[in-house]
């Protein structure tokens, strides 16, 4: 396999959020959490709620999208229910509503009242998300509206494990994660969605093992993927057993999978850097107007496609 370890990094320094972005998200974040506690506090005289980051950003493998927003997911732990008995606790669409209550006018857009949580954009193309959660007897339960209620989850205990995973192994893993998104993203696009980033994360680090280049690890990481999914599709929560994540994709989005899965770069690794390059079999071109990856003849060009 032609070695890609520098146009690798390239790419990475691409994908990767800048930190000039990560202020502007946690800014958002940190007005939101300030808006939300003045309303428990001021308006419907509750406990304030406690706060706990959640998902890409949280585990640090947040990236830029192809198309579409960055988001923050910012779980909002609930202070004035009962641990003990939740005959007493409001339904979750009473929850939602306080949260769409507090947060309204906060953006140009109204905030959206979703299943799971309650989404907050801003005209500058990101938005946050807040899922709600009560404690009870120790577990920690989702305010999701319709029929499933309030039930069991903890993304805090999800994103410690996957944390922890890299603490073991180190940043590769945080790199592989980001290919890993950018990848799927890009053949979402061509093919229709695909697994989400959750379950590619799971999958990535449950695969993992550390080389000194980021192709070889990226392409071995993919190869033992295809292999577990052309036997059983199936990745459960690794802090929750009973719960199967994959469970949330419909049977195409399973077959798209596994098709972008048998690529021949994927599965050989044998073609060139300029044949790669050339086809954009991989990643295809990206928001920045770099193709990966790159050959070394090909200049790096900020401008947007036309």
């Amino acid at each position: 396999m032609a070695d890609m370890q520098v146009e690798f990094k390239t790419f990475h320094d691409v994908i990767a959020l800048a930190s000039g972005k990560k202020v502007l998200l946690r800014t958002a974040r940190n007005a939101l959490r300030d808006r939300i506690r003045r309303h428990f506090r001021d308006v419907l005289k509750l406990n304030i709620p406690r706060f706990h980051g959640q998902g890409s950003y949280a585990m640090g493998t947040i990236v830029n999208p192809l198309n579409g927003e960055f988001d923050i997911d910012d779980g909002i732990y609930l202070q004035h229910l009962d641990t003990g008995d939740k005959s007493n606790w409001p339904t979750p669409e009473t929850v939602h509503r306080w949260l769409v209550q507090a947060t309204d006018g906060h953006t140009g857009q109204k905030p959206i009242d979703k299943r799971t949580c309650v989404r907050v954009r801003y005209a500058g193309q990101y938005h946050v998300d807040l899922p709600a959660y009560g404690e009870l007897n120790g577990d920690y339960l989702l305010a999701e509206k319709g029929e499933k209620g309030w039930h069991r989850s903890d993304p805090l205990a999800l994103t410690n494990w996957f944390n922890d995973s890299v603490k073991v192994h180190g940043e590769q893993l945080r790199r592989i994660v980001r290919y890993l998104k950018v990848w799927a993203d890009f053949q979402s696009s061509r093919r229709g969605k695909m697994s989400n980033g959750l379950i590619l994360t799971i999958m990535a680090a449950n695969h993992f093992y550390a080389t000194t280049r980021d192709d070889i690890c990226f392409a071995n990481i993919l190869r033992a993927i295809a292999d577990e999914v052309s036997v059983v599709f199936c990745v459960y929560n690794p802090v929750d057993a009973a719960e199967e994540l994959t469970s949330r994709l419909t049977d195409q989005q399973k077959i798209y999978f596994k098709r972008s899965l048998r690529m021949p770069p994927m599965q050989r690794l044998r073609l060139s850097k300029s044949m790669i390059a050339t086809k954009r079999l991989i990643f295809g071109g990206y928001n920045s107007g770099i193709v990966f990856p790159l050959s070394k003849r090909r200049t790096i060009s900020t401008r947007k496609r036309q």
